[in-house]
């Protein structure tokens, strides 16, 4: 039955069945409620500590303080509830669109949609390396077999067979290794044969990033490490100044203060939100661990058609084995090209999907409307050792068999048994052919096809019929980008099937030099591992490459130390996408399989979308580290605020536990959403891949976190001690060193968000996220310093305006100094 026949259902249809039976999807484990986040957080040690405290302020007697105290812990876990439901929205959008892609047929349109809008009734159309989004009845099948081990556990393909009931049914999940065919869905959901085993994909955990590990790591020491602080300080509080619920209660102060816990937190945010962000530029992150390696890519190796190209073929010229005729003189040359463009055609798939195969349906459909179809009776499929393809067709039932075959010059040269002159004038053409940017395929014809067919290709009496070249222009954005990826330290590579003339002419267009050495596929077949992994240092090029020998190159690329980014679209390239360090799938040409062995998606199969990933990445990860060096940089003063009263009793105690609530709450916002949402840094793709053995918190990212946290503590100590000599009561002391924190700790964030920019130059950015965090911040402190319920509440007195002067300009001094250490540093790396 001809494809044309099928039309589908309707939209009114697809929208009734979608209501009636639900999206085609296995429950999944939902999102985290407030309760569960809450239980998450009351597992937290910063959790711990702060009921800690609580709960000496009610046995201490101070009901108000820690009332407080508990009501800040509520707010926390609001904060911390509202950035996980911020985090489950992006990984649902991110869910959304990583749905295996279904072909159906609707209103007698072709259309690729997300697997989980598929209905009962709706015709699917199957291709190799589909994954089946749905349990549906074969209608129509040519050579279709299925791997249907994910249900049976079996290896061996299954053949499908329309007529046989055993045999006509396909279920979802499984996967189409070889044919095609036409399948009308019966189950969706639950209600399939996958669906009835059990809904429980959707609870599997992922193990930690190494990322992830660091940062736990990280945390258990400074957990440790705060403990150990409480008891000394504990100690020293009680031998100094007695009261031990008192030294208690600062103890664990001291154990709030050094505890670092937005770290996994902000970790988790910055994923989520960067894989989001991804998204929204048509990269869909499939593992977290992607954009941890992204910034670290030094090879990108890429395929041409229709990534580097637009993958919109055209038959551009064609040779019969003595003129050459170009696209322009097709009209009023129909006679001479008719053999070759109609054997061209019959040699093709008759619904292809294949891009030339698709231009050479256009192009002969469209000089000779009126050509019959022709019977397919056997057809041999292109092989790993003959890169050739044959369709055995009969005319009419009368007529006698006639063989058409396609494939690469040299393949089908090969078939004709061509003596040398032949196949050098020939070749001659495919050169020139080749050196103008053509695809080239050769056509050969049996029209004496044994009565008995043989089983291989080699036993035909093929004669050559002629070339075609086919044109598929470049993207026009791809120059830039390989040249960005240059400047950013990152080789370009492109791996094609293409003949190698063909495969030059296109590098030098894209701006890789003058194209260099070509390997080809040949070539590759019998190279030992040591002299590819030495000359693959200076090629740019792979020509007349299989999809299986990609494999070969990632593993020479990495035997080299290079981080490998991988683009793939087939069933053959799982393997090499899989070994890639960031295995890159075609979102619009790709198969299902494809997409799950790779670690990103392109949406739009844009090369230019891969660089974009890569520049997102180095962001994202920019971006992160600074949060993380504030972090660390902040907690220091703290610290250092709450331990400078204990060996000195004579000192008024600066922070107590709500003082360090309170910064807790500016921290957390400014780190999540403030750091995430800054732009990238100046000469981002300028600089070469962050080294991949290189720790993301090290200890070059320490020292400058205590620098900056060292300096905030000496100017708010500083002021500390000169509020003390002026003769300040403690509630004016303790107001006035807090408000020398808050706005230190406001000029900390604004010179740690850039790393290549001025505070000025942020500002004039208008990240209103921060504009917003730091103005609640700096109107928070005024009412808790001015309006008398909130002075009692934090142990303020107002010390009237003036005294924040020296403050600010302590903090401004602070500011120069870490501006001046940023443009030295700046200086030193160019």
């Amino acid at each position: 039955m001809p494809l044309q026949e099928f039309k589908g259902l309707t939209g009114a249809e697809v929208s009734r069945l979608q209501a009636e039976v639900g999206f085609n999807e296995l429950p999944a484990s939902g999102p985290r409620g407030i309760w569960r986040i809450a239980r998450e957080v009351m597992q937290e040690p910063m959790f711990i500590l702060l009921m800690g405290c609580s709960s000496l302020y009610l046995v201490l007697g101070d009901y108000r303080e820690g009332l407080i105290m508990i009501c800040s812990v509520l707010v926390i876990i609001l904060i911390t509830f509202l950035q996980h439901r911020k985090t489950e929205r992006s990984l649902e959008a991110l869910r959304q669109l990583a749905s295996p892609r279904a072909l159906v047929v609707r209103n007698g349109v072709e259309l690729r949609i997300a697997g989980r809008e598929v209905v009962p009734g709706d015709i699917l159309l199957l291709h190799e390396g589909d994954r089946v989004p749905a349990d549906a009845r074969i209608l129509e099948c040519s050579f279709l077999c299925v791997d249907e081990s994910l249900l049976t556990g079996e290896s061996v393909a299954v053949q499908k067979d329309k007529s046989d009931p055993a045999l006509d049914s396909v279920f979802s999940g499984t996967l189409v290794v070889k044919g095609s065919g036409v399948a009308e869905v019966l189950a969706t959901g639950v209600r399939t044969r996958f669906g009835q085993i059990g809904s429980s994909l959707g609870a599997i955990e992922k193990g930690a990033t190494r990322l992830q590990a660091e940062m736990r790591v990280l945390i258990r020491h400074l957990f440790l490490a705060g403990i150990g602080a409480s008891i000394i300080i504990v100690a020293a509080f009680y031998f100094t100044r007695g009261q031990f619920l008192q030294s208690l209660l600062n103890g664990l102060s001291a154990a709030i203060a050094l505890l670092p816990e937005e770290f996994p937190v902000v970790l988790t945010i910055f994923l989520a939100l960067g894989a989001w962000r991804l998204s929204r530029q048509r990269v869909l992150t499939r593992t977290p661990a992607a954009i941890e390696t992204l910034g670290s890519a030094t090879v990108l190796c890429s395929d041409k058609t229709g990534t580097i190209t637009q993958n919109k073929m055209e038959v551009a010229v064609l040779y019969d084995g003595g003129e050459v005729y170009h696209r322009e003189v097709f009209p009023d040359s129909r006679q001479s090209i008719f053999n070759l463009l109609d054997g061209l055609y019959h040699a093709s798939q008759p619904h292809a999907v294949d891009p030339m195969e698709m231009a050479i349906s256009r192009t002969c459909k469209g000089l000779f409307p009126q050509s019959p179809e022709c019977e397919l009776v056997r057809e041999y499929s292109l092989g790993h050792g003959l890169l050739a393809m044959t369709r055995v067709v009969r005319r009419s039932p009368d007529a006698p068999l006639a063989a058409w075959c396609k494939g690469a010059p040299e393949a089908v040269f090969a078939l004709c048994k061509l003596d040398e002159g032949e196949v050098s004038q020939h070749l001659a053409v495919v050169h020139r052919f080749a050196a103008q940017g053509y695809r080239v395929l050769a056509a050969a014809r049996c029209i004496s096809v044994p009565d008995v067919l043989p089983g291989e290709q080699q036993g035909f009496r093929f004669s050559f019929a002629g070339l075609v070249g086919f044109e598929d222009p470049i993207r026009p954005e791809v120059p830039k980008a390989v040249k960005e990826c240059q400047a950013a330290g990152i080789r370009v590579i492109m791996i094609t099937g293409d003949y190698p003339a063909t495969a030059r002419s296109i590098a030098e267009q894209i701006g890789l030099g003058d194209g260099g050495p070509v390997i080809t596929g040949a070539e590759l077949q019998g190279m030992a591992d040591e002299e590819l992994r030495e000359r693959i240092r200076q090629v740019h090029v792979f020509a007349r490459i299989v999809p299986e020998q990609k494999l070969q190159i990632i593993r020479a690329l990495k035997a080299n130390g290079e981080i490998v980014a991988m683009t793939g679209d087939g069933v053959n390239d799982a393997p090499a996408l899989k070994a890639a360090d960031i295995g890159v799938a075609m979102g619009l040409k790709g198969t299902d399989v494809a997409r799950e062995a790779s670690s990103l998606v392109l949406l739009d199969d844009h090369f230019a979308s891969i660089v974009m990933a890569i520049r997102q990445g180095r962001r994202i990860f920019d971006n992160l580290g600074k949060a993380m060096s504030y972090i660390m940089a902040i907690h220091i003063p703290i610290f250092g605020l709450v331990l400078i009263p204990v060996f000195n009793p004579m000192l008024p105690i600066l922070l107590m536990p709500l003082h360090i609530v309170f910064m807790e709450l500016i921290i957390d916002p400014v780190c999540s959403i403030a750091f995430e949402s800054e732009q990238e840094e100046r000469g981002i793709m300028s600089r070469p891949p962050r080294p991949p053995a290189e720790r993301f918190f090290g200890w070059s990212s320490m020292w400058r976190s205590i620098l900056k946290g060292g300096l905030l503590l000496v100017m708010v100590t500083g002021v500390y001690a000169l509020s003390i000599r002026e003769g300040h009561p403690e509630e004016e002391v303790r107001a006035i060193a807090f408000s020398a924190l808050i706005i230190g700790n406001v000029f900390l964030i604004l010179t740690s968000l850039s790393g290549t920019r001025s505070f000025l130059t942020v500002l004039r950015e208008k990240n209103w996220s921060l504009m917003i965090i730091v103005t609640m911040a700096i109107a928070a402190l005024l009412l808790t310093i001015t309006i008398p319920p909130l002075q009692q509440i934090f142990h303020f007195r107002f010390p009237g305006y003036s005294h924040f002067i020296l403050s600010i300009g302590g903090a401004l001094v602070m500011l120069f100094v870490l501006e001046g250490c940023k443009r030295v540093r700046r200086n030193e790396h160019g």
